[in-house]
C-alpha cells in the first residue's frame, strides 16, 4: 500500500469509526429491545441476556457495516474535496481509477466477509437463538407472574391470582385462561393448577374448574376435576442444524427465498456501491455542496426498495440488481468524475 492510499484510507477509517459506531449502538438497542420482550415469558439472568444478544450480531453487523462503509467512503472523500485535498492528490500524477481500483479490493474483501456472516454465520446464530429460548421454556423457565394481565401459555392467554411457595401445594391458584378463532371462543377457569414437564412438552393440569364454550351466542358449559393443557412448546435444542439444508428449502419456503434475496444483496452493497460513493464525494466543492446527501440517499432508496420488491425471487433478483448497480455506478463514475479529474 502506498502512502496516498494509506492516506486515504486512514481518512475513510476515521470517518467510518464514527458512523459505525453511532449505527451500531442504534441498532444494538432496538435488538435489545426486542430481546427484553422475551422475559415476559420466559426467565433468563443476565450472561443468557448476553448470549442472546450475541446470536443476534450477525445480523445487526450486516445491516450496519454496509450502510456505514458506503456513507463514511462518500463522506471522507467529500471531505477531502471541501479541503482540496482530493484536487492535490490529483495534480500529483494519481488518477481518480487508480482510487477505484484501491477501494474496489477493499469493498470486494468487506462483502466477501459480509457473505460468510450473512449466509453462513447469520442463520447458524438464529437457529442457536430460537433454540435456546425453546430450550428455556422446557427447562420450565416460564415467567408466569401473579396478577398480571397478557401473560400466555402456548396459544393461550392466562391469568393467575395467586402462586404458592409451598411445595405440597399446587403451584397456581384462581387460573384463567382464554382461547379466541374465528368461530368460537373458550374460557377455562380452575381453582388451582401445576406446569409439568414431560417428553420435552409443557403441559398444564388444572383442577377443578369450569369450561365456557362461546359459539353464534350459544354457550356451553361443563365442568371438570382435572384437565390437562399440552403446549406446543417442544425442546428443538439438541436438533442438528445445517446450513446447506436450510439454503435448499429456497425453492420450497418463500421465507427462505426472502432471506437469501435479502441476506446476499445487503452484503453485496458495499461492492456494488463503491463507485457510487467515489462519484459523490469526489466533488468540485464549490458549485457541487449538496449533491452528496441527494446522491446518497437516491442510492439507498432505490436499492434497498428493489431488494423488497423483488425478495421472492432470488435467482432473478441477486444477479439482476447487483448487475444493474455496479453497471449504473460505473456510467456515474465514469461522468462525473473520470471526465472531470
Amino acid at each position: 500500500m502506498n502512502r496516498v492510499n494509506r492516506y486515504l484510507f486512514s481518512s475513510f477509517l476515521s470517518t467510518f469509526a464514527s458512523l459505525f459506531a453511532t449505527l451500531f449502538l442504534i441498532v444494538s438497542i432496538v435488538f435489545f429491545i426486542q430481546i427484553a420482550r422475551i422475559t415476559s415469558y420466559i426467565d433468563i439472568n443476565f450472561l443468557e441476556l448476553i448470549n442472546l444478544y450475541l446470536f443476534m450480531l450477525p445480523e445487526i453487523l450486516l445491516f450496519t457495516v454496509p450502510i456505514g462503509f458506503f456513507v463514511s467512503l462518500a463522506m471522507s472523500f467529500f471531505r477531502l474535496s471541501r479541503e482540496n485535498e482530493s484536487i492535490v492528490i490529483f495534480t500529483l500524477g494519481y488518477s481518480p481509477k487508480d482510487i477505484a481500483k484501491f477501494f474496489l479490493k477493499i469493498s470486494t474483501i468487506v462483502s466477501i466477509i459480509l457473505l460468510f456472516v450473512a449466509l453462513v454465520a447469520m442463520p447458524t446464530a438464529l437457529n442457536l437463538y430460537s433454540s435456546f429460548v425453546s430450550y428455556k421454556k422446557t427447562k420450565l423457565s416460564l415467567n408466569i407472574k401473579p396478577s398480571e394481565f397478557g401473560q400466555r401459555f402456548g396459544s393461550w392467554m392466562i391469568f393467575i391470582d395467586r402462586q404458592n411457595i409451598d411445595e405440597n401445594l399446587s403451584r397456581y391458584e384462581n387460573i384463567v385462561l382464554y382461547n379466541n378463532s374465528i368461530d368460537d371462543e373458550r374460557f377455562i377457569t380452575a381453582s388451582s393448577g401445576d406446569i409439568t414437564n414431560e417428553d420435552a412438552r409443557l403441559n398444564l393440569i388444572l383442577k377443578d374448574g369450569y369450561i365456557y364454550d362461546i359459539k353464534s351466542n350459544k354457550w356451553n358449559v361443563s365442568k371438570y376435576d382435572t384437565l390437562t393443557i399440552r403446549s406446543n412448546i417442544q425442546d428443538k435444542y439438541g436438533d442438528n442444524f445445517s446450513i446447506i439444508k436450510y439454503w435448499q428449502q429456497v425453492n420450497s419456503d418463500p421465507k427462505v427465498a426472502k432471506k437469501l434475496t435479502i441476506y446476499t444483496l445487503i452484503a453485496l452493497f458495499p461492492l456494488a456501491s463503491v463507485l457510487f460513493a467515489l462519484s459523490f464525494g469526489i466533488v468540485t466543492y464549490r458549485y457541487e455542496k449538496g449533491i452528496i446527501y441527494i446522491g446518497i440517499f437516491a442510492v439507498l432508496a432505490a436499492y434497498f426498495t428493489a431488494i423488497l420488491l423483488m425478495s421472492q425471487y432470488p435467482f432473478y433478483a441477486i444477479p439482476l440488481i447487483f448487475t444493474t448497480t455496479i453497471l449504473a455506478s460505473i456510467a456515474t463514475f465514469k461522468h462525473k468524475v473520470i471526465k472531470k479529474y
